[in-house]
């Protein structure tokens, strides 16, 4: 074997080695999207179980805030629907949704001192607004990972690789107009 027929081959897998470490870069990519959207799943599925509890307790003692409730619940079951269909782009309305109706709902039991004082209703309070810090950290980790994933599958050469491959890009979990502007807190106590 001839010194140029080595350095051909040396040459060769060098370009398969760079080769599979762009792919196993992009499929690390792409399960760390899904990965970050199963971990919003699963605390939106706490936040769902956790909800009825909350509602049945302010029920006791807010006898005449069924608007604000239904509202809730409404809410409630579009993050469902929108979770089980995967669609992403109704996810994003239907969390701005919940978060403004737990809002309305905490801000009105600031005028019932007894649910004020209730355990069980500190205790949810506590444990919902956790779950919902914890749903907008893992939303931003989300939507850094799904920018990266897609960054990496339009950037040469990876760009060669992914079309090769058909690697696709996500949609990030987007915010509403309404919820990136300043809240109402006055409205809230009305």
């Amino acid at each position: 074997m001839d010194i140029s027929m080595i350095i051909f081959l040396a040459v060769l897998a060098l370009a398969a080695v760079y080769l599979v470490t762009l792919y196993n870069g992009l499929v690390s990519l792409k399960h760390n999207v899904v990965k970050s959207l199963a971990n919003i799943d699963v605390l939106l599925k706490q936040r769902h179980d956790e909800l009825p509890k909350l509602i049945e307790t302010c029920k006791q003692y807010m006898k005449h805030e069924q608007e604000t409730f239904e509202k809730v619940i409404s809410a409630r079951t579009s993050v469902a629907s929108a979770q089980a269909s995967g669609d992403i782009n109704a996810l994003g309305k239907a969390e701005t949704t919940m978060r403004a109706g737990l809002g309305s709902l905490f801000a009105l039991a600031e005028n019932y001192p007894e649910l004020q004082a209730d355990e069980t209703f500190k205790h949810l309070q506590r444990r919902i607004s956790s779950i919902e810090d914890s749903i907008a950290d893992r939303r931003e980790l989300y939507n850094e990972t799904v920018n990266n994933n897609n960054v990496r599958i339009e950037q040469f050469p990876d760009v060669l690789v992914a079309n090769w491959f058909n690697f696709s890009s996500f949609k990030m979990l987007d915010f509403t107009q309404a919820e990136l502007k300043d809240v109402d807190i006055k409205s809230l106590f009305q």
